[in-house]
């Protein structure tokens, strides 16, 4: 046999040799993970879940998923271990890098609004309600046209057809 026609079959092994190490060294990294799992820690699960480790077992892991609720799950559910500061970050909202820079952005924009050193009584407010003077009128052909199309203002039986 020539070498040029066992050359495309020689690289196929090596490209697969290559893969399924790469495969086994993730799986081998993902078990290592969950056996180092302490009880106090912050896990996520594969289904996106995020807990507290309770217990640790030699097949199953005992989460607390919400205060005083608790639940078994085998430790191969267990996509990631997460550190402290991921944890409280995602589950309880805290963000130290907000505290560190010291910069807080207000809820709305009503406070950037105005000029500095106005108060806020000093603002105008602009009235949406109702306009006095359109009602004190006897009316006008917009009225009438309003009140012909509502059918207001029409003895029983008369229709708006001329």
């Amino acid at each position: 046999m020539d070498i040029l026609t066992l050359l495309p079959f020689i690289v196929l092994i090596g490209a697969m040799f290559l893969m399924t190490r790469s495969a086994k060294k993730k799986q081998a990294a993902a078990a290592q993970m969950r056996n180092d799992m302490q009880p106090g820690t912050g896990v996520r699960t594969i289904g996106g879940m995020y807990a507290t480790v309770k217990e640790v077992h030699d097949d199953t892991v005992l989460l607390e998923v919400a205060p005083g609720v608790h639940a078994i799950y085998a430790k191969n559910a267990v996509g990631a271990v997460l550190d402290d500061a991921e944890y409280n970050r995602i589950v309880h909202g805290d963000d130290d890098e907000l505290d560190a820079d010291g910069t807080v952005v207000p809820d709305d924009a009503s406070s950037l609004t105005g000029e500095p050193g106005t108060d806020k009584a000093d603002v105008a407010k602009i009235d949406l309600g109702k306009d006095e003077a359109a009602d004190d009128g006897a009316g006008s052909k917009d009225d009438a046209a309003a009140k012909d199309a509502r059918g207001e203002g029409k003895a029983d039986g008369e229709t708006g057809t001329k």
